[in-house]
């Protein structure tokens, strides 16, 4: 018999809390590509591998770490996922949400997600960071599927606010402070591995998409089931397919994210710096 979603995020929970003694933390970051460094600048840094875990999974790609991080971060005690597990993995959208999930039985009130992407608005250049405001979900699944349960949020959920318009303008904010030229747009989310086709990226430029990568919506979605609030920011990698001459490639793709990467993190710290004072909390998903 499977394991229930609440089951399996109290499993994981605990033992955390055992291996790395008390984590709750109102703020957690999602760490993608290129920004595994961000986790070794935390004050009283403690990591825990995937695999050590109960029900989470080891990533197989390359730049992702693949360890929970507790520590102290720009003022603020942070929870990071160091690298993350996609669904091209071999994995279903529930098991690639659970880690959010746990993030939010640990007390986090922001989520902040980062991620690599390719640029489908053609004013667009590799190297840019993109805030999302908003997303379209072409993974044909969602990780609410199955059988609900109200503790961790309700069966139909609204998605008119999916990104914290706040939490954006503090972005914005601190990347004008920084002269950083910060973005702004529709995050299309694609199964892969495989990169899109130049006729598939005219298709999403038509319905509104501006940047499309393989991973994020999951976990927006189940941050959102649980009442977390989310920033979404996003290194532009490459030209979409079709918008410029050559070929893509993974290794090219790492290369521009690992170079844009101190900016990112860079604008990472100055959000967290700014964000109010928070207090982690126990969400109540089991008696």
């Amino acid at each position: 018999m499977a394991i229930s979603t609440v089951a399996a995020t109290r499993e994981a929970a605990e033992a955390i809390e055992r291996k790395l003694g008390p984590t709750r933390a109102p703020i957690g970051l999602v760490l993608g590509s290129g920004l595994g460094s961000l986790a070794d600048r935390l004050e009283n840094r403690r990591a825990i591998p995937y695999g050590e875990i109960p029900h989470f999974i080891a990533s197989t790609v390359k730049g992702h770490a693949g360890e929970l991080v507790a520590g102290h971060f720009q003022g603020h005690d942070v929870l990071v996922l160091s690298g993350r597990v996609h669904m091209y993995e071999g994995h279903s959208a529930t098991r690639v949400a659970l880690p959010i999930q746990v993030l939010g039985a640990l007390g986090i009130d922001v989520l902040i997600v980062t991620n690599a992407s390719g640029g489908v608005n053609p004013t667009f250049d590799p190297g840019d960071l993109m805030a999302i405001s908003d997303h379209i979900n072409l993974l044909g699944t969602s990780p609410l599927s199955g059988r609900n349960d109200a503790r961790l949020g309700p069966r139909f959920l609204d998605m008119s606010v999916a990104y914290d318009e706040e939490l954006r303008g503090l972005a914005k904010q601190a990347a004008a402070r920084m002269g950083l030229t910060l973005r702004e747009g529709v995050y299309a989310a694609v199964p892969g591995p495989s990169y899109e086709t130049p006729a598939e990226i005219r298709m999403l430029q038509i319905i509104g998409a501006d940047a499309v990568g393989m991973s994020t919506v999951p976990e927006v979605i189940a941050a959102r089931h649980m009442g977390v609030r989310v920033l979404g920011l996003s290194c532009v990698a490459n030209y979409a397919a079709g918008l410029a001459e050559g070929l893509l490639n993974h290794e090219e793709v790492a290369t521009v994210a690992a170079a844009a990467a101190d900016n990112m993190i860079d604008l990472l710290g100055r959000v967290v710096r700014e964000l109010p004072d928070l207090a982690a909390h126990e969400r109540r998903i089991w008696g």
